[in-house]
């Protein structure tokens, strides 16, 4: 069985967290996983690669990057859309 959106998202951001996917919960925010900045951008080149989308996130400027980073939901809303978009 092929693994959803949610699913593949919440297994990178918990490899990233070093937690057990069953850890993380939707309305958590990195920083309350113990992702930092390099695991930020860690968890979005490990997205781009799972899905072969592109991300649109700076590093530099998170906020001003379009892509919601808010919470775990907003990330997998966020990837969703991406995907949605790439098939279209």
């Amino acid at each position: 069985m092929a693994q959803s959106v949610q699913e593949k998202v919440i297994a990178i951001i918990a490899e990233q967290a070093v937690l057990e996917p069953s850890d993380v919960k939707m309305d958590a925010t990195l920083e309350e996983l113990g992702i930092d900045s390099l695991g930020l951008v860690e968890s979005i080149f490990a997205i781009e690669e799972a899905f072969d989308i592109s991300v649109p996130f700076n590093a530099n400027d998170p906020q001003a990057s379009g892509f919601d980073i808010s919470s775990v939901a907003a990330i997998v809303a966020a990837v969703e859309g991406l995907v949605a978009q790439q098939a279209a």
